[in-house]
């Protein structure tokens, strides 16, 4: 077993940085799901060039760059509802910030657990969080004086394809959409396997876990209500009120490997026959139906037989 330098300090740092991790786990579940929340309401009636209108454009006559532009309304809404739009980004970053906070608290502890858990990768989760939060606060904030030059300029195609070539919207779409997110990904899922296996968490929060980060970087759905979900389920388990309790890796300081499929079909078997041991055993029938009589102990009609014969 896999066991920290100093077992009771790291219990102690553990008990002190658990709760606000807790805490920090289930902020991060509000204001990631209300922050994308926030984002869809805002873009639900947001207009949309029509991609055939682009095309037809296409097929006019002339030079199209310096036609006008089909995103001239999605720029002028953009532009209209910039304080939304930046206030919504923030909380994403606040939310994977909190996020970050709370899943390095759970590497530390399995690291302490398993040396084999590489040091490096206990900061993982912390540097892609941090690269995403980045780089979609600064994709939401930067854009927004380059839209006003273009709103003030000619709203020619060739402007808004200068716009979507700027260095500094590519480095946040760099940031905020390639290397944090895989960062991100690939040490949720790092860390939600190795706690699972030191028994930090239970194997259905650690699947759990290891299926968010898969959908980091392959979302599916328009919420992240799978990952709030498991960021309140790790928030409740470090604040102590876990289903079923806290698992006894964290009371032990020791890696607690949850059994395998096998030892556990192993125990059940055993419990059956305990069980089965433990009850008397049936006692044998007569042959002709009669009730069976227990050694030691006269049956009521042979006393009377031998009253009689007494008689």
């Amino acid at each position: 077993m896999a066991v920290a330098e100093d077992p009771e300090k790291q219990l102690a740092w553990e008990a002190r940085q658990r709760p606000r991790a807790g805490i920090a786990a289930i902020l991060a579940g509000l204001l990631t799901l209300g922050g994308e929340i926030w984002t869809q309401v805002i873009f639900s009636d947001a207009p949309r060039s029509l991609l055939v209108d682009g095309f037809l454009r296409a097929l006019e006559p002339g030079a199209v760059g310096g036609a006008a532009s089909g995103r001239v309304p999605f720029f002028e809404f953009y532009d209209d509802n910039a304080l939304n739009l930046i206030g919504a980004a923030v909380m994403r970053g606040a939310g994977l910030l909190a996020l970050a906070w709370a899943v390095t608290f759970l590497a530390a502890a399995t690291r302490a657990r398993r040396p084999a858990f590489a040091k490096p990768a206990v900061y993982i989760v912390l540097v892609g969080a941090i690269l995403t939060a980045i780089g979609r606060v600064l994709g939401a904030a930067g854009v927004l004086p380059l839209i006003s030059d273009f709103l003030d300029g000619p709203r020619t195609v060739d402007a808004a394809r200068d716009l979507g070539s700027n260095s500094m919207l590519l480095m946040a779409e760099f940031l905020g959409r390639l290397v944090g997110p895989l960062a991100l990904a690939s040490g949720m899922v790092l860390v939600s396997l190795n706690a699972m296996r030191a028994g930090l968490l239970t194997r259905f929060l650690g699947i759990l876990g290891i299926i968010t980060g898969a959908l980091i970087v392959i979302p599916i759905g328009p919420l992240p209500v799978v990952q709030s979900f498991w960021l309140f389920a790790i928030g409740a388990l470090f604040l102590g009120y876990a289903r079923g309790g806290v698992p006894p890796a964290w009371r032990t300081g020791q890696e607690e490997p949850w059994p395998s499929q096998q030892e556990m079909a192993e125990a059940r078997r055993s419990q059956a026959q305990a069980k089965r041991g433990g009850r008397p055993a049936p006692e044998p029938q007569q042959e002709n139906g009669a009730e069976p009589v227990t050694a030691g102990y006269a049956h009521p009609s042979s006393k009377k037989r031998k009253r009689k014969r007494r008689d």
